[in-house]
């Protein structure tokens, strides 16, 4: 499978009469996209506001991120199953993306598990979205509408106005044009028999509602462990439903632009032979869990890996199933590296994960979930601050009558984002 990704760089957002990309500025007609999120009528409000890096601006809560992209050849389409259909062509011919900007859903849908962005200062540093131009959809829901309808009418405005955006860019030269490409396993292993064949365990959130995400439009929980290749991520082939804890929380955005992929095909041929993707979930019971780490293992073994990395979406529940995956993959005599943040209290003294084993031997940290901000006062807030004492991370009392707040890092969207490639060179990769 291959796939060439362009990347068209955007500097700017503005408002306009229509649609189009122009000299690295996107031009949005604002109409255009008020209507199109209202066609769902459990919707009854829209509006559209942006924020751009170093403004005094707030954004919360959030509930998902992403990067307008398109297919140009190939087939098929971004976010298959979802938006459009779902076709074998996803992750092969060539896709456009509009890099440097985004489309964040914004309102009041589970608030104490949305999150904040703000453009400036202090929690800047720990949010990717701060640099980038946002395009903010805050919407409203008709009255009496359960949480979890409510969650799949924000999630498909966010993807229905991306998708909306993304065919701007789909007649535009792109500034940079990579080339991604993995065959079928056996003769991917044949390519580069000297170097040790790597993949990569994808941990996807799926614990009920308002905790799922969607492989090709279906609910993760409903399928078993699988190979994937890594392109079909980067064509949508996995979009976010989560409303978790925000520093958690794997936004559509970081599907496309998964951290782990993204570094794998840097070393791919160089250092390691990228394999793959093993796709699994995270489940609520114990035979589940179970089950689905011993199928993780088998997969690995069947690759014939000599090492994988392995991330996880949550924390808590989810640590077990990181912990079965480590300890059967380990003992197929696959090394593992996890990847993970911590949450051990403000003081960093309690236990920083919920389960261990004795096979977690070499684990990458993302940070500390726990620790403290202070966030100061913005000039402007897209959404509302009526939440921020109730989203995890704040704390009745938390927020001064000035609109700045004390409250953990975790509660700044996509606060924690790394990768475990110096662990996994520190084991001789």
């Amino acid at each position: 499978m291959k796939l060439e990704l362009g990347k068209i760089r955007i500097d700017d957002i503005q408002f306009a009469d229509k649609t189009y990309v122009k000299d690295h500025v996107l031009y949005v007609n604002k109409e255009e996209v008020e209507k199109l999120v209202l066609e769902d009528d459990k919707l009854k409000g829209c509006k559209l506001d942006i924020a751009r890096p170093g403004e005094k601006t707030r954004i919360t809560p959030v509930k998902d991120v992403i990067e307008p992209r398109v297919k140009v050849s190939g087939g098929g389409n971004i976010f298959p199953g979802v938006i459009g259909k779902v076709s074998p062509t996803v992750g092969e011919g060539r896709t456009h993306a509009l890099d440097g900007c985004c489309v964040v859903t914004v309102g009041r849908i589970v608030g104490f598990q949305e999150g904040v962005i703000d453009m400036s200062g202090v929690a800047a540093d720990y949010c990717p979205f701060s640099k980038t131009v946002n395009l903010c959809v805050v919407i409203e829901p008709q009255e009496g509408l359960e949480t979890h309808v409510y969650e799949k009418a924000g999630r498909m405005a966010g993807l229905k106005v991306a998708a909306y955006l993304g065919e701007a860019g789909k007649e535009v030269e792109p500034d940079t044009l990579e080339t991604f490409e993995t065959k079928p396993i056996f003769e991917q292993a044949a390519m580069y028999p000297d170097l040790p064949k790597v993949g990569y365990v994808h941990m996807l959130q799926s614990q009920g509602l308002l905790h799922d995400t969607y492989y090709y439009g279906v609910d993760a929980k409903q399928f078993i462990p699988t190979y994937m290749y890594p392109q079909e991520i980067m064509d949508g082939a996995i979009v976010s439903g989560n409303c978790v804890a925000p520093c958690d929380k794997v936004t559509t955005y970081h599907h496309f632009h998964n951290p782990v992929i993204e570094d794998c095909f840097k070393h791919h041929g160089k250092d390691i032979n990228f394999m793959g993707v093993i796709l699994t979930n995270e489940n609520v019971f114990l035979a589940d869990k179970e089950r689905h780490s011993d199928m993780v293992a088998k997969l690995a073994e069947w690759m014939g890996l000599d090492g994988v990395l392995i991330t996880e979406e949550g924390y808590g529940n989810p640590d077990t199933d990181l912990m079965m995956n480590c300890k059967k993959v380990q003992r197929k005599g696959v090394d593992v590296v996890l990847i993970t943040d911590e949450f051990p209290g403000k003081d960093g003294k309690s236990q920083s994960l919920a389960d261990v084993c004795d096979e977690a031997n070499a684990l990458a940290s993302c940070g500390q979930g726990n620790m403290t901000l202070q966030f100061p006062k913005m000039d402007k807030i897209i959404g509302t601050m009526d939440y921020i004492e109730n989203q995890i991370g704040g704390w009745a009392g938390c927020v001064n009558p000035d609109g700045s707040f004390e409250a953990e890092i975790q509660i700044i969207i996509a606060s924690t984002i790394a990768n475990g490639f110096n662990t996994l060179a520190a084991r001789g990769y």
